[in-house]
């Protein structure tokens, strides 16, 4: 069954704040899960191309003034995992903030 956010006991302010969750199982002990999220294309404002040593939170830092805005990089950059980005000599879209 879905819930929405402050229904089922989550707190704090993120980016899934208004996606639903679910039980992923029967009982208290499930795990309270979170609705799939789908990330809206951007329209790039920069590209960077990675280097060693790179990192998603230092370049949210450098880019957006806010390490913890990590995820909008990763949400423009199609990969399957957000250590993928940083494969140096990627060109990664920084997105417009707006």
């Amino acid at each position: 069954m879905a819930t929405r956010r402050g229904e089922g006991g989550l707190r704090g302010s993120s980016r899934h704040e208004s996606l639903g969750t679910y039980r992923s199982g029967k009982g208290p002990e499930a795990p309270e899960l979170f609705q799939p999220r789908f990330a809206p294309r951007t329209e790039p404002a920069l590209s960077h191309r990675v280097v060693a040593g790179d990192r998603l939170d230092l370049l949210a830092a450098r880019y957006f003034g806010d390490p913890l805005q990590y995820w909008r990089i990763a949400d423009a950059n199609p990969a399957p995992s957000p250590d993928d980005l940083l494969e140096p000599g990627r060109v990664l879209v920084i997105p417009r903030v707006s």
